[in-house]
Order: C-alpha cells, then structure tokens, then sequence
C-alpha cells in the first residue's frame, strides 16, 4: 500500500547546513490520524495528518517526498500540537538537483516524541452525493436517504481517515494538479530565480492565493474525530459534512458512504400534460421542501440523482418509479423532480369540431376578421392502484380567445394570456371525461371582441 516517504534526521547545530550529514537515522512512525477535506466544485482537498516525531535538542531535518503524487508542494505546512513554545520551524527547503522532495528544519530545546500536524493541498479526490427514495404506499411520504461516493487517484492511501466534503463554489486561479506538476524550485521566494524567470515566480506565488485561503478556512472549521453520525456545519458561503466514522480510501478505489437520513418526507406526486413540451405522454413529477415541515431544513442538500422505489405489498416489495438529476437545494427551497414519462396515467385530447363562422368585411368586401371555433374532447385515464393527481396545460394561439368548459374538468384556471390549466384528481383506475369549446378571433373581430 502506498504511503508517503518521510526520512527524519537529527542534525548538531555545528552540521554546517549544506552538509547535511546524517547523525541518527529515525523510522518516522506512521499516521496517527488523517483528515480529508474534499470540494466538490474543485478539484481541491485539504489533507490534515497528526505524525508523532522523536526529535533531540538542536537541529532536526525531516524530508519529505510526494513522489507519484498530486500534492501542490508550495502547500505544505508543519505545525506542532505540543511544546509549541520550544519548537521553531525553521523553513521548508527543496534540495538542488531533487524532484518531489522537500527538507524540514525544526530547531528544538527538548528530547522526545512531539506530536505534530502536517497539511497541504492536493487533488484527485474528489465525490459526488447520490440518493434514494423509497415511496410508501399511498405515495404520500418517502424514506429518502442519501450516499456520496468518495473517488481517489491522488496516488495517496488514506487510511482510516475522517472524510469531510465541502458543498459549495471555490474559486481557484489555478488547478492543484497542474502546482503538483510545476518543476523545483516550485516558486518560493527565498530561491533567486533568473531575471526571465521572475515574472513567472510572482504569478505563481499570486495565483496560490485562493488555494491558500480555502485551505486556512477549512483548517479553522477543524474539529475532533466525531462518533458514528453525520456533523453539518455551516461555513460562510460554504456547507461542511463530516462523514460518519473513519474509512479507508485506497488510491484507485472508490467508496460508498452515507451522508443523508433516512427521513420520512412528505411528498406530493403530480402528472403532468403539455403536448407542446412533452409531446403526447404524462411526464411524473414528485415534490417537497427542503424545510422542518418536510422532515428536513437542517442543511441544504447536495445536488445529485435521486433513484425513486416504491413499496407495493407487506413483504416489503418494491417497483421502479423513475430517477431525476437536482441541483443543490438550499435551506427552505422546493425542489419538483422530473421522473420521466409514464404509461400508466393517460390524457388524450380529441379534436370533435371545427369551424369558421362571425365574418367580418372591409369596404372592399374583402374578409377583414372571422372567429376560429374549436370543441376538444379530454380523456384522462389513471390505470394506477393507487388515486392521481393530474395537470393538464393548453396553450392557445392569438391575442383574444373564450373558453366554455363542460364535464368534469376539475379545478380551472388561466395561467396567463394564452394558457389555461386544469387540474383532476382521479380515483384508483378510473376514467373522467369533459370538453371545452375554444373561440379564438381573428384579424378585426379581435378589437371587436376588446370592446364586447
């Protein structure tokens, strides 16, 4: 398994540094604890390790190697969490002639292990939230439950480490992956590059700016590794999610976690039938709020797809309903949710008559207007278990037109100046049936119809 190399050496203050001569050679033991923070806007994590040194009283130098990696070396940082007030951290030093590889000098008053707490930035993690929904019966509450699954190819082992994600936009100036690929000296200022090089050496060091800043951010969100639960914290612009436990994210792998619930959701399912925008089938739409009357409102939820069961008998039996893509939904914000067409509610609109009839004439005895007159049957089927709620939306053409509706059409309104909309509630495998009668005028009967 793929771990980083760490060397620690013990060095006397009389060593000159460039030297650099090995005294006593120390195994740097391993993790104590590591923490991931990964944004899923970005391809950006904050790696937190807790390493425990054995230093001696003088100068002590640690290497560091990322080889293989896709750590941004200009991130590292060392801070110790014991006897901070006899350390001192001298600088971090990439050796001439050296790839991927950079030396720690720690200038210590005392002898022992010390404990300390080694971040820098890095990418090729990265996760994406996915969910499913379980509707009950009656179809009018859903067990909905969330996952995100947590991808690494930042050439990195993480084990046992504690997972948060980040929601919400970062905005970076440039890529973590390109800074892990940038050749030594990696843009520090305390090496005097060339007169052509010195442009690039401040663009460098500006363009890390925003990685910095988001790193500083999440280092001060930092907290204690939590017991089996999912923390939620709100960071500024930015949503945090600590992970349940601690898991192992092998590179190359990928790995399902929870993230969300189970929640007992009120929903509403509502068919829908607009010809010009979903042709001729119902498309299933399901709705709720994202607030404390839905079971929710706590956090805002990651946008990801939602996969849609439902229960059909005691046993605990379940049937595909359909799947829809969401965005992140905010606090106290409904989200309505496209399943996809149906078979099973059915609307069909039958044209029964036509006809012309109200002519008008100019001076010429030409046709200056006339009244276009349209009866349209509705069927509207529901072969479903279970009762249905159904929307149906015409669009009419022109700038004046009357409607008369007969049967029963449910609840009417208009919608704007050239949409109607009703809305049928239909028993478990029934069938309603109403007409309306469309009058639409045209050329001079429009004003003619303005002022009646």
């Amino acid at each position: 398994m793929k771990k980083l190399l760490l060397t620690f050496w013990v060095m006397s203050f009389l060593v000159p540094v460039s030297g650099w001569a090995k005294m006593d050679l120390v195994t740097l033991p391993k993790r104590d604890g590591v923490q991931v923070t990964i944004y899923n806007s970005a391809d950006l994590t904050l790696v937190r390790e807790t390493r425990e040194l054995t230093l001696q009283k003088g100068i002590n130098r640690l290497q560091f190697s990322w080889a293989n990696t896709l750590i941004d070396p200009t991130s590292l940082e060392m801070l110790p969490k014991a006897q901070a007030d006899k350390l001192v951290i001298e600088d971090l030093t990439y050796p001439p002639r050296t790839q991927n590889l950079g030396v720690w000098t720690i200038k210590s008053q005392v002898s022992g292990k010390v404990p300390v707490e080694i971040t820098y930035l890095t990418s090729g993690l990265d996760w994406r939230a996915f969910y499913m929904g379980t509707l009950s019966g009656d179809e009018k509450t859903m067990k909905l439950e969330g996952y995100v699954r947590v991808g690494n190819r930042s050439g990195e082992d993480y084990e046992d480490a504690q997972v948060r994600l980040i929601v919400g936009k970062v905005h970076m100036l440039d890529q973590i992956a390109e800074l892990a690929q940038r050749q030594y000296p990696y843009g520090r200022p305390d090496v005097y590059p060339t007169s052509a090089a010195a442009p690039m050496v401040m663009d460098e060091m500006k363009e890390m700016r925003a990685p910095r800043a988001a790193m500083k951010m999440a280092m001060a969100s930092y907290g204690g590794s939590a017991p089996k639960a999912i923390i939620k914290e709100g960071l500024s612009e930015y949503f945090l999610y600590t992970i349940e436990g601690q898991e192992t994210v092998a590179n190359g792998w990928a790995k399902r976690l929870p993230s969300l619930g189970p929640y007992a959701v009120p929903v509403v399912n509502l068919y829908k039938y607009e010809q010009e925008r979903y042709g001729k089938s119902v498309v299933r739409f399901l709705s709720f709020k994202n607030d404390e009357a839905h079971k929710l409102g706590q956090t805002p939820i990651p946008g990801g797809m939602l996969r849609v069961c439902r229960t059909v008998n005691e046993a605990g039996y379940l049937s595909y309903e359909g799947q829809s893509d969401f965005k992140y939904i905010p606090v106290n914000e409904k989200v309505e949710l496209n399943l996809g067409t149906v078979q099973n509610v059915v609307v069909e609109p039958t044209l029964m008559d036509y006809k012309i009839e109200n002519h008008t004439f100019d001076n010429n005895r030409n046709v200056s207007g006339w009244d276009e007159v349209r009866t349209f049957k509705m069927e509207v089927k529901n072969t479903r278990p279970v009762a249905v709620t159904v929307e149906i939306q015409r669009n009419f053409p022109g700038q004046k037109w009357d409607l008369k509706s007969e049967g029963d059409c449910g609840k009417y309104e208009k919608v704007d100046f050239d949409t109607v909309k009703y809305t049928l509630e239909l028993p478990p495998r029934s069938v309603k049936e109403f007409t309306y009668t469309l009058r639409t005028y045209q050329g001079k009967r429009v004003e003619a119809a303005k002022s009646n």
